[in-house]
């Protein structure tokens, strides 16, 4: 996952990510996401190099290998999707855009549920 997100990130970001970026852009905490992008490094799918504006900084690169090795796991990962969802037939395309609602549907109630706590935690009870 880390580096699919790296990825995207070189992808759409004019800098190169720091490590906190890819923690950020990927949901993880950033203590374990510095553990194994060094193992990532050790095994030669990404650089990382000191950031020339903030020496506590890491900026991070995919190498040649790291992509590679991206490429194949994400082939694999539409495979297993595909393989997995096969069993809808001509219903997968309504079954996927159900899940869609139903996600949609969760924002909205956890939105609403924020709104409802921030009430309580200002009104005194």
């Amino acid at each position: 996952m880390l580096l699919a997100s790296l990825w995207w990130l070189q992808r759409n970001s004019s800098q190169p990510p720091s490590q906190t970026q890819l923690a950020e852009h990927a949901g993880t905490d950033p203590m374990m996401t510095s553990q194994v992008i060094r193992k990532l490094a050790a095994r030669g799918l990404l650089d990382r190099h000191h950031d020339p504006t903030d020496s506590r900084a890491r900026q991070l690169s995919l190498t040649p290998h790291g992509a590679a090795v991206l490429t194949g796991a994400l082939a694999d990962v539409e495979m297993t999707d595909e393989n997995y969802f096969a069993a809808l037939g001509s219903r997968r395309d309504a079954f996927l855009a159900d899940l869609v609602t139903l996600n949609s549907a969760n924002s909205a109630c956890r939105a609403l549920l924020d709104g409802v706590t921030t009430i309580r935690t200002v009104r005194p009870s």
